[in-house]
């Protein structure tokens, strides 16, 4: 079942054939990156304040590089059905907190992380990749600014 763990492991995808495509893509990575970090200016412009979504925030002295672009949102599913209805792709990355995972369960006491069990439901990460135009990521925006009215 994705996203459930029942022991605990390793990723360990890196054989000599994802070695070599790597080699190949590293050049690019830091370009990516930087398309990345434009396409997320461009969503806090249009989404900040935006009544009930919590954007990333980029800490002093650090630069995120937006793998994922998740937002906060107390009507997640709501939210994510709104804008796959307009036929935007949205995922909920990691929907069970580490915590709750038969593997990891025996880590930490439950009653202790609410915080974790909280936000777990709240997040969902919208469309990015470095290939995307910044009309798509206005269109995104305008779904999302739809949503919120």
């Amino acid at each position: 079942v994705k996203y459930r763990h029942e022991i605990a492991g390793w990723n360990t995808r890196l054989d000599s054939v994802q070695a070599a495509v790597l080699r190949v893509k590293l050049p690019y990575l830091d370009g990516w990156n930087d398309r990345r970090r434009q396409l997320a200016v461009r969503y806090r412009q249009a989404l900040e304040g935006v009544r009930g979504i919590e954007l990333p925030v980029e800490l002093p002295g650090a630069r995120h590089v937006y793998h994922l672009y998740v937002v906060r949102c107390d009507r997640r599913d709501a939210l994510k059905a709104h804008l796959e209805s307009r036929g935007i792709g949205t995922a909920i990355h990691y929907p069970v907190p580490i915590h709750r995972q038969p593997a990891y369960a025996s880590l930490a006491r439950s009653a202790q992380l609410g915080v974790s069990d909280a936000q777990c439901g709240r997040l969902l990460s919208l469309p990015m990749f470095p290939e995307m135009k910044q009309e798509e990521v206005d269109a995104v925006c305008d779904a999302v600014r739809e949503f919120a009215r």
